[in-house]
């Protein structure tokens, strides 16, 4: 069977590891090309190649200055994303009361054991 394409959208833009943390890198501000190649320890051209996956689904623009190219990070694409996990969000904060509350009573029994 064919792998998806990942430059459908962010979703899957996003998946691949290194790309997540290109838009790490990117999220503390612009850069250009030859940063995150030292940042990463990775080959010039693989970075590319993830750029240019970043760029298709628009997570990353790019602008030339003299003779470098900038990348800088376009998050509005990742509202999807972001819209998507608020839902998982309200679960593991009503999981995480519950444990409080747990974690409560059984520390006030524990406080009435030692009477």
């Amino acid at each position: 069977m064919a792998r998806a394409a990942t430059t459908a959208d962010a979703f899957n833009a996003v998946a691949e590891p290194r790309r997540r943390q290109i838009l790490d890198l990117l999220a503390q501000g612009e850069r250009p090309v030859n940063d995150l190649v030292a940042l990463l320890g990775l080959a010039q051209p693989q970075v590319s190649k993830h750029l240019r996956v970043l760029r298709e689904v628009d997570l990353v623009r790019v602008r030339d200055e003299g003779r470098q190219r900038l990348y800088r990070l376009n998050a509005e694409p990742l509202r999807p994303i972001h819209d998507w996990l608020r839902k998982y969000e309200q679960v593991w904060n009503e999981r995480f009361d519950l444990m409080d509350t747990i974690l409560a009573e059984l520390n006030e029994e524990d406080s009435h054991g030692d009477d």
